[in-house]
């Protein structure tokens, strides 16, 4: 008895987080569809007016304005950045003097001679 009962509480929560996580169905808000078409057959008529010059101007300042929003999401996506390039350059630092990986098994052997003599002469 008890096992069913845990079982039907079980069953319940499952159902009822299912019914919670739903997708919801609502509608979404009716747009003026004329509306936003007027104001682009508007944005393209001023553009087809503009002079080379005003155009440049246009899109050096466009791309001024996403450089701006570009580094601001850096920045608040990285709010510490300087920090953690300041701990990668200490780090690299500090592994300078780390020996390299030997490419062939003569300059192994060598090498861990070495260790050993210097290891048995302390």
């Amino acid at each position: 008895m008890n096992k069913l009962l845990i079982a039907l509480t079980v069953g319940a929560f499952a159902f009822g987080s299912i019914a919670a996580f739903a997708d919801d169905k609502t509608p979404a808000a009716p747009v003026d569809q004329a509306k936003l078409k007027a104001d682009k057959d508007a944005a393209k008529a001023a553009a087809a007016k503009m002079t080379p010059e005003e155009k440049a101007a246009a899109k050096k300042a466009k791309r001024a304005a996403s450089q701006k929003e570009e580094a601001q999401i850096e920045k608040v996506g990285q709010p510490n950045a300087p920090a953690k390039e300041e701990t990668r350059k200490k780090s690299v630092d500090a592994t300078k003097g780390d020996s390299k990986a030997l490419p062939t098994k003569e300059d192994k052997q060598k090498a861990l001679k070495e260790q050993e003599k210097k290891s048995s002469g302390q």
